[in-house]
């Protein structure tokens, strides 16, 4: 059984942007090396290069992610018009809800935020753009989750379900279930799943010209919400999600 070839001067360039990626501070070129495992002469040949191309930024003794890499990453939901409808539909919502509202796509197993809209309300939230989680737990990932058939969902997900916290659905059968009814009511819903005291409603857009499958939500402590105003909130959600997926 053959293994696709990988160009290594690739690999290396990914580790490092990965590595800068992650980091809160700028990194130095001694601790990239470490954790990348290249030698100093590769290292600098490849950081000089990238600085060059503006891949990464030069901050006082270490690296940072640069500004480039945030020009081409920008056309992942440029070039669908995705990022125009999403934009448009979620500042009505904030203006008539005042909430927050994210716009996420499937990625195996998890969800990546690729948009947000922020309300003038605080709330804690995880999903500053490009972080992952995975998609069993949140209502975004349940709302995509339930727009593939459940042989896709189990090829896609882990054997086990990590739990994020303790309320987190780690059963597959389970987690079926609830995609069944999310199926049959078009909206997706975790409460405290991914963070204490935080609820989430969600709505599967559509599948983009480009193959993106998209969901958008909204997130809220839960001391915001009530009965009347979980059903009002619930419902321009879906609808959101329909109108962006119309434009789509």
């Amino acid at each position: 059984m053959s293994t696709a070839y990988e160009v290594p001067a690739l690999k290396r360039i990914h580790d490092i942007l990965d590595l800068l990626s992650h980091a809160q501070a700028p990194v130095r070129a001694a601790v990239i090396a470490e954790q990348t495992g290249l030698s100093r002469s590769t290292l600098y040949l490849m950081l000089d290069s990238l600085e060059r191309r503006r891949w990464i930024e030069k901050r006082a003794d270490g690296y940072i992610v640069g500004v480039t890499l945030f020009e081409l990453g920008s056309a992942y939901v440029r070039h669908d018009q995705l990022h125009e409808a999403f934009r448009h539909e979620a500042a009505n919502f904030v203006a008539a809800h005042n909430e927050v509202v994210q716009l996420a796509v499937l990625d195996g197993a998890e969800v990546v935020y690729i948009a947000r809209e922020d309300s003038a309300r605080p709330v804690r939230l995880i999903s500053d753009l490009g972080s992952r989680l995975p998609a069993h737990c949140c209502a975004l990932g349940k709302a995509l989750l339930a727009s593939l058939s459940d042989d896709e969902v189990l090829k896609a997900l882990p054997k086990q379900l990590a739990a994020v916290t303790n309320q987190t659905i780690t059963r597959r059968q389970d987690l079926l279930q609830a995609l069944a009814a999310i199926r049959r009511s078009g909206l997706a819903h975790e409460r405290e799943e991914v963070t204490a005291g935080l609820t989430c409603f969600a709505a599967f857009v559509g599948v983009t010209a480009l193959g993106k499958r998209v969901a958008v939500s909204t997130s809220l402590p839960l001391e915001r919400i009530d009965a009347r105003r979980e059903k009002r909130i619930a419902i321009a959600v879906v609808e959101m999600a329909h109108r962006i997926g119309k434009t789509l």
